[in-house]
């Protein structure tokens, strides 16, 4: 499902944008900064600041997961179902050590989101349609950013 390009670029930009449903049928975007992979077909991240993301996957489990690379102007697209265990689910002690790794965050989370991904796809700026290198797009994007 996932290929070791959308891997890298997750483990390597682990901000993930998560697109969920509020009640009134609106869309709901929250950027979230601790996803893990645990495998080719799950991730997870923490609930420090959901509130909304978690309500809405409570009602509605179904969300979307979009990671960009900005400088490579490449993103993921990971689309699933999503379901938040808390600190007493007993899912939650295997879930939450893949974690480990955001020391620091860990002690404010108050659940963890397990996403089980259906369907992954890799998208690509319309400048590789135009000829340009990723070599090219990291250069011209890095100098624009560290000119800042």
């Amino acid at each position: 499902m996932l290929t070791d390009e959308m891997k890298s670029i997750i483990a390597t930009y682990p901000l993930g944008f998560v697109a969920s449903v509020n009640e009134d049928g609106t869309p709901n975007l929250s950027p979230k900064g601790t996803f893990v992979l645990l495998n080719d077909t799950q991730l997870v991240f923490g609930h420090i600041r959901s509130p909304g993301t978690i309500a809405n996957i409570a009602r509605r489990p179904v969300i979307e997961v979009n990671f960009l690379d900005v400088l490579a102007r490449k993103a993921v697209r990971l689309r699933g179902r999503a379901c938040m265990f808390s600190r007493s689910a007993p899912e939650f002690a295997q879930l939450f050590a893949a974690l480990a790794g955001w020391k620091g965050y860990t002690e404010l989370m108050k659940a963890v989101v397990r996403v089980d991904i259906e369907t992954a796809s890799l998208i690509l700026s319309p400048a590789y349609d135009i000829g340009h290198t990723e070599a090219q797009l990291r250069e011209q994007y890095k100098a624009k950013f560290t000119s800042l």
